[in-house]
């Protein structure tokens, strides 16, 4: 399938759609499209497949909600990267239809073409906080981060298992996964599947186990990632890349890493959702006779004009000077809150000067151009002048 299909259309549900919703949609496609009830029709295996890859995304919350941002193009993607292999899939019936379920009676025990099929494990996923700052979230940017980690051992290729030949058919379910008991009740007979306690669901024990990992499938390691952290993110997001957390016993399916934005903040630009907040203080004669200015922005400096008679508080927009949506192509604007600087301290000189200013009438508070104070304005307001 060359271009993915929208997840919620894969399973047939609308985007509001309950958990409950989501799981009882993809029973239905499972059972529809089962590669046992279709033996041979690749069309419906691969439906199989892309149902159960919805499902592995929608059924996660935080996967969910990046699915909803970015769509298929989430950082690191959907579905491992390399697509689903069965046993990734048949690993879900679990949460599905329960531990041996009646969806695996149903197909004859869980068993395809008479084989058994093991239990896969999924690896843990692993939490990780990442700085940016607003020159980053502007433009989104790609980070290396190095991550202490289980990784698949090299031995073994992550069997657990020294060779080949070191592994053997578990004695207690004969190679199921799974051991079914019947128990009589005042109801009659009644048959539970559960998870074989001895081989915990793979259906094979180990021989003779690796030397280096001790029959784990797995070591302690290290693994230097990348990340395509996309424009527009915002602090605590989380961001999940599937497959990069840590690997799981004896070649199960690797855990995902869960990114944590950690947005720093700017020396001089505050943030307000897509908009960015920049104070601005002038002096008194800028204020009265008005000036250009230069203030900071993401991408440098921009200068701005301020007009004669400008009053604190006075609020200046840049438009599409602030951040970029993740949802959207637009951006936020620059807002400038102009406010007037008022010193603490002033020499004797400047004392002066402010004295012989305070008593001339156009440095008066509510003096206007017709030299009326506050009083006289509001009388003429409700009573005409």
């Amino acid at each position: 399938m060359s271009q993915k299909r929208d997840y919620y259309e894969v399973l047939g549900v609308a985007k509001g759609a309950s958990e409950e919703e989501i799981k009882k949609a993809y029973r239905k496609m499972a059972i529809k499209y089962h590669p046992d009830k279709n033996p041979g029709d690749k069309e419906a295996e691969e439906k199989f497949k892309e149902a159960a890859e919805a499902y592995e995304v929608l059924s996660n919350s935080d996967k969910r909600a990046q699915y909803d941002r970015f769509g298929h193009n989430a950082p690191g993607g959907f579905g491992g990267g390399g697509g689903f292999s069965m046993d990734d899939i048949f690993s879900q019936f679990g949460d599905i239809f329960g531990d041996g379920s009646p969806f695996g009676d149903f197909f004859g025990g869980g068993q395809r073409g008479g084989g058994g099929r093991r239990a896969v494990q999924k690896g843990a996923n692993i939490r990780v906080k990442v700085k940016l700052n607003l020159e980053d979230i502007a433009k989104g940017v790609e980070k290396k981060i190095k991550v202490k980690k289980y990784v698949a051992c090299d031995r073994c290729n992550g069997s657990g298992a020294k060779d080949s030949s070191s592994f053997s058919t578990c004695k207690t379910c004969n190679g199921a996964g799974a051991v079914r008991r019947v128990q009589q009740t005042i109801l009659g007979q009644m048959a539970t599947t559960s998870t074989c306690p001895t081989c915990q669901g793979e259906g094979r024990t180990i021989t003779n186990r690796c030397d280096s990992c001790v029959g784990e499938g797995r070591v302690n390691g290290e693994e230097t990632i990348s990340l395509n952290i996309p424009a527009g993110v915002s602090h605590d997001m989380q961001l999940s890349v599937s497959g990069k957390g840590h690997a799981a016993p004896r070649g199960g399916i690797n855990g995902d890493l869960i990114v944590q934005i950690d947005e720093e903040e700017h020396e001089d630009l505050k943030r307000d959702g897509q908009n960015l907040i920049y104070d601005l203080l002038i002096s008194y004669p800028e204020a009265v006779e008005g000036n250009s200015v230069e203030v900071p922005t993401i991408d440098g400096k921009a200068r701005i004009k301020i007009d004669p008679g400008t009053q604190p508080g006075k609020l200046l927009r840049l438009k599409g000077k602030g951040l970029p949506s993740i949802n959207s192509y637009g951006k936020g604007d620059l807002i400038i809150h102009v406010n007037i600087f008022v010193p603490e301290k002033i020499s004797k000189e400047e004392q002066s000067l402010i004295d012989k200013m305070k008593d001339l009438p156009g440095f008066k508070p509510g003096h206007d151009q017709k030299g009326k104070g506050f009083f006289e304005r509001m009388k003429d307001m409700f009573h005409g002048s």
